[in-house]
């Protein structure tokens, strides 16, 4: 790839749009942008790199593009088969994202993690490990800070990279000097259509990686440990349920071979599935030369990550707790296995495709006490509810703000309110975290008796319960 005698279509101007284009007019290239977003914020993005020389299309002249463009930058919101991507495919020209351009530029190794759940815990964990180990770490990818903003930290830097089953899509350089796989359940089965493209998208992170390499797999996980064999890599895996070549748990204890590490009641953060992601992070931080009193002791301050488990408070005894990362059924399911309270749990948005028999099933014998079933997916959640026989919930037709005040009313004192809404945020919101932060600003007025606290709206709310159990 050669910037400056290459014209560019960036497509998409989310972070890592906007990135690429600052990167690619850096080394001098033509770059023309496009977002089909109407908003201020996209307008604003866009003005801004118009400033700086990108060149904007409009939409008549899209068709235009795949003839006018040697390459098409795709942002990993627009999936590979949108009509644009295709057309540039079959002009036989290259399709990549930004993740695939900072790939070709990165001289830092680079240690990613991909997986269903966990991905952002486990980045933010093992980059805070390798900083008290000594290392120039950041966190990059899809956690929010696109890898392409790296591209200048040299080799003396690691890049702790969260890469998605999107990202993957355009991704073809990637060869990761640590790759970890967390576990494979169902997500995006609304983009990716079905189980077998989604496996098929997670294991890409491991196959241009060689044998001076290292995968890290999920042991526990079936289709993970399968991975193994998709690999020249040394494997190594992570298990709460066997001594394996790795990492493991083992009578309350963390051990990574024959040495024990720290006690599994010292970490930070609870759940079976941080003792998981913090087993992950004990190999890649074993296999950077961190040593053992350092990693126990990341392991045990570590903060957390925004909109995971994040307790935002408690009101009139009533403990409010923003999960909105868990957009899939097996996060709900997980952050509900987290919670030492009863829970009343908030659950829907948009479906991804997801199987809701299964979210139901899991909840059985948990700590939920009631589900407030709201947003685009309610009808498509309440059926799953009825024919699981999970009977303790409502239903609201309004949006997250009015179901958190019925779940207000539901809860009762050294109880807990969870969203944990086990769907896409795109009914309402832009992201899951949008979606998070106007959780707090509603939890924020209940506290504060805004007229949109629980007292303000009881006999709406009422009514609204009674009309969704006679829908059920």
């Amino acid at each position: 790839m050669f910037p400056k005698k290459q014209i560019f279509f960036v497509f998409g101007l989310s972070k890592s749009g906007r990135a690429a284009t600052e990167f690619l007019l850096s080394h001098g290239a033509i770059v023309y942008i496009y977002d089909d977003n109407p908003c201020d914020r996209v307008e604003q993005v866009a003005c801004g790199l118009a400033e700086k020389g990108a060149r904007r299309i409009k939409s008549e002249d899209l068709p235009r593009t795949p003839d006018l463009c040697d390459v098409l930058v795709l942002s990993p919101g627009i999936p590979i088969d949108h009509p644009i991507a295709v057309a540039f495919k079959r002009n036989g020209r290259a399709v990549v994202g930004e993740t695939e351009l900072a790939a070709r530029y990165l001289r830092a190794p680079v240690f990613a993690v991909t997986g269903t759940n966990g991905k952002t815990t486990t980045v933010s964990m093992l980059a805070e490990t390798l900083k008290r180990g000594g290392y120039f770490a950041e966190a990059c990818g899809n956690i929010g800070t696109p890898m392409i903003e790296f591209c200048g930290m040299g080799e003396q830097g690691i890049a702790v990279a969260e890469i998605s089953s999107f990202q993957m899509e355009t991704l073809q350089s990637l060869c990761p000097h640590i790759a970890i796989v967390l576990n494979i359940t169902e997500d995006h089965l609304n983009r990716h259509y079905n189980m077998e493209n989604y496996v098929f998208l997670k294991a890409k992170l491991l196959k241009n990686m060689t044998e001076s390499e290292y995968a890290i797999l999920n042991y526990d996980d079936e289709t993970v440990r399968g991975f193994a064999e998709k690999t020249k890599a040394k494997v190594l895996y992570f298990s709460l349920k066997d001594r394996v070549r790795g990492a493991y748990y083992e009578n309350g204890d963390l051990y990574c071979g024959k040495e024990k590490i720290m006690a599994a009641d010292e970490l930070s953060l609870g759940g079976v599935h941080n003792i998981q992601n913090a087993l992950a992070v004990i190999i890649a931080a074993k296999l950077a030369g961190v040593k053992t009193e350092t990693i126990a002791g990341a392991l045990r301050t570590f903060k957390g990550v925004r909109h995971r488990i994040e307790s935002l408070g408690e009101y009139d005894g009533v403990e409010y707790v923003d999960d909105s990362k868990g957009t899939n059924v097996d996060a709900t399911i997980k952050g509900v296995a987290a919670m030492k309270k009863d829970v009343v749990l908030l659950l829907g948005g948009k479906n991804k495709g997801y199987d809701y028999h299964k979210l139901f099933n899991g909840l059985k014998g948990t700590k939920v006490v009631h589900a407030v079933l709201y947003g685009e997916n309610r009808f498509e959640l309440l059926k799953a509810a009825n024919e699981q026989g999970f009977t303790e919930f409502s239903l609201c037709g309004g949006g997250l703000a009015f179901a958190t005040r019925v779940a207000a009313l539901k809860a009762e004192r050294g109880q807990a309110v969870l969203l944990s809404p086990a769907s896409a945020s795109f009914d309402e919101f832009s992201s899951y975290e949008e979606r998070g932060e106007q959780f707090a600003q509603i939890v924020r007025s209940l506290a504060d008796g805004k007229g949109t606290g629980a007292s303000a709206v009881a006999d709406d709310a009422a009514v609204e319960e009674q009309n969704g159990e006679q829908d059920g």
